[in-house]
């Protein structure tokens, strides 16, 4: 496990030093024209017991997103075939719970897990807590990786959320792990947090045998009605240290520019890809918060020189 005073020594690097080591540190693991576009469907919107500072989902914060049921296999589906014609790998499916509960509802996801592998397609889901049962049964159903980041350092967790422990979350992790799903889990800058907590965090994430198969990087997009609507934005050199960090810190890991982008300049997040970003989520929402529309992003990496998928269009995810 890597120490706070690792990252830091990595961290605090001249930023011109601190992004070419992470260009290179990414060069040598990566194709670096392979940045992995993601899809995020809400399959069943709001309604959530719990009370996560910055969530629209919750039911405990009036934000005005309606509470919607979980959606149809074929619904999903249809939403992932197109996802994959706009060049999606990898679909990934969000559900606002707090915890998986095994019945119906449960079998339904396990049948859209089945229903995206068998487009060919990496198959993500973010449910929630899992047991040890649970996670075995997604596996079964084929689940590539499973969502479930853990926000924030353990010092702070608790002035973001406290219906769920920061404990609970890592045992998630390691039902996860032990049923041989890959990991996604990272963190959400903006939430009032130092720079010491989000190498904390990092540090804790280095912790994990093995480490995550990819590492989603958040900013937050505040919400009306939330706690951490008034939360100042990101600075834009602390969000580039940060991925240029966990490049060099996770070599082989996915670090995916998320939430947020949408408030991002194109020069920010060619910057970001420079330090070390190679997945990004695309489509016009992340759940339910806004992210660029899908023709933005295809011109963007018109801009950069990379392929785009065909016939990109601003309807996913609607």
């Amino acid at each position: 496990m890597k120490t706070v005073a690792e990252l830091r020594a990595v961290h605090d690097l001249p930023l011109p030093d601190l992004v070419l080591r992470a260009a290179e540190v990414h060069r040598r693991h990566h194709d670096y024209s392979d940045i992995q576009r993601c899809a995020l469907l809400s399959i069943k919107t709001g309604g959530c017991s719990e009370d996560c500072g910055y969530c629209a989902q919750s039911a405990r914060f009036q934000t005005g997103v309606p509470a919607l049921p979980l959606m149809t296999v074929g619904e999903v589906k249809d939403r992932a075939r197109r996802a994959k014609e706009l060049g999606a790998t990898r679909f990934c499916m969000g559900a606002a719970w707090r915890g998986v509960k095994d019945g119906p509802a449960f079998d339904q996801v396990l049948d859209m897990v089945r229903a995206v592998r068998e487009l060919d397609m990496e198959a993500c889901a973010t449910l929630g807590m899992l047991n040890d049962d649970q996670a075995r049964r997604l596996r079964e159903a084929g689940l590539t990786a499973y969502n479930h980041n853990l926000d924030t350092s353990r010092r702070h967790y608790g002035n973001i959320i406290t219906t769920r422990s920061y404990d609970d979350r890592l045992q998630t992790l390691g039902a996860v792990q032990r049923a041989g799903i890959a990991v996604c889990c990272g963190g959400i800058l903006g939430l009032g947090e130092t720079e010491e907590d989000r190498l904390a965090l990092l540090a804790e994430l280095s912790g994990l045998e093995p480490p995550p198969e990819s590492i989603p990087i958040n900013t937050l997009v505040p919400i009306a009605g939330t706690p951490l609507e008034h939360s100042p934005p990101v600075d834009s050199i602390q969000l580039v240290r940060l991925i240029a960090t966990a490049r060099i810190s996770f070599p082989q890991a996915r670090v995916r520019l998320s939430a947020g982008r949408d408030r991002m300049s194109r020069e920010l997040q060619v910057l970001c890809f420079l330090a070390g970003a190679n997945s990004i989520f695309f489509g016009e929402k992340l759940l339910t918060a806004p992210n660029p529309a899908a023709e933005e992003d295809a011109a963007l990496f018109r801009a950069m020189g990379l392929v785009v998928g065909q016939a990109f269009q601003p309807d996913l995810g609607r």
